[in-house]
């Protein structure tokens, strides 16, 4: 018998601390840079995100936000035997312990299931979706879950105003669990390393000192170049592995990077923008949390339905890209 993979749960977690456009306009304003509600609205969409207090790691949040999608997949923690967690801000420096074995501690897991970190930056929940689907394929694993968990407002430099407006924190989950019907219909993985400069985060230990600013790096413009093409170009293969024509995907589920981003890849890929799933606007750049997030909005809210045609696509430091098309 064949064996499939299904997302049969999801689940999303925000920090209480709603931060809005003006309250941020404010701290900056204080720290001596400018900006203004207007420029961060025309630029990226975003209104406001969410801060973590200072005692909350990665793995709280992920914890959480996996709570959610176990109690909608009807599984308990111990039936999960695998954890695959994309983060970019872990809880340790170094990345050890993994942030996924921490989170595998927090939900109470007594199994020794696997647990592993996956840094692909804002492309890691759609690493890890490719990864759980092709455990389950090979009938290695039955129940994976898999979470993106990002902690941003602690890597940002609050002095740049083009960068430090974009991100927020939160998490998101999905239980993939094998299945005798299709659920994931294709995926596809890229990465360029030759581009790495134009997003990354500026540090290094060398012996229990921070080399380099300690913030991460993004320049804007040439992202926007990047993602607008891959985006399209891996949107529409994963598309073609399937079979799938766009008038057949029920709704985009983009990386919420940037509104303008998103509508121009949406465009390319002759999806209707009123099937285009938007968080971004509220919750802000969650990083590899943002595909998570939103997907599990769009599924509470009803707007996401069992039988519909879901593409997930994003674009992160590396840069990686990818796309994941499931039928939910």
């Amino acid at each position: 018998m064949t064996i499939y993979s299904k997302i049969i749960g999801t689940g999303s977690y925000l920090p209480p601390r709603r931060v809005t456009n003006e309250e941020l306009v404010a701290k900056l304003a204080a720290m001596g840079v400018e900006t203004s509600d207007e420029w961060i609205r025309e630029r990226s969409g975003i209104t406001s995100r969410f801060y973590a207090e200072d005692d909350v790691l990665a793995s709280d949040l992920g914890v959480e936000a996996a709570k959610k999608a176990l109690e909608m997949a009807k599984l308990t923690p111990n039936d999960i035997d695998m954890i695959l967690l994309a983060t970019t801000t872990p809880d340790h420096c170094g990345g050890f312990p993994s942030t996924a074995c921490r989170i595998q501690d927090k939900l109470g897991i007594t199994n020794n299931c696997a647990a592993v970190d996956v840094a692909a930056v804002c492309s890691g929940f759609v690493y890890s979706l490719t990864m759980a689907d092709a455990f389950i394929r090979s009938g290695m694993h039955k129940n994976i879950l898999v979470v993106g968990a990002e902690i941003y407002s602690r890597v940002v430099d609050f002095k740049d105003r083009t960068t430090c407006v974009l991100f927020g924190d939160g998490a998101g989950a999905a239980v993939i669990s094998a299945s005798s019907e299709p659920g994931i219909l294709a995926s596809k993985l890229h990465a360029d390393g030759s581009q790495n400069d134009i997003l990354h985060y500026d540090a290094r230990l060398n012996c229990g000192v921070i080399e380099g600013s300690g913030f991460m790096y993004m320049d804007g413009q040439a992202v926007f170049k990047v993602a607008v093409t891959v985006l399209d170009q891996v949107g529409h293969e994963v598309m073609q592995i399937a079979g799938v024509q766009p008038g057949q995907v029920d709704w985009l589920v983009p990386h919420q990077a940037n509104v303008r981003i998103m509508q121009s890849a949406a465009r390319r890929l002759k999806i209707p923008a009123e099937k285009v799933v938007v968080t971004v606007d509220w919750t802000a750049n969650t990083s590899a949390a943002t595909i998570p997030i939103a997907l599990d909005v769009a599924v509470r809210d009803g707007r996401i339905k069992p039988g519909h045609n879901v593409l997930m696509a994003a674009i992160g430091g590396g840069i990686t890209w990818g796309a994941v098309l499931a039928r939910m």
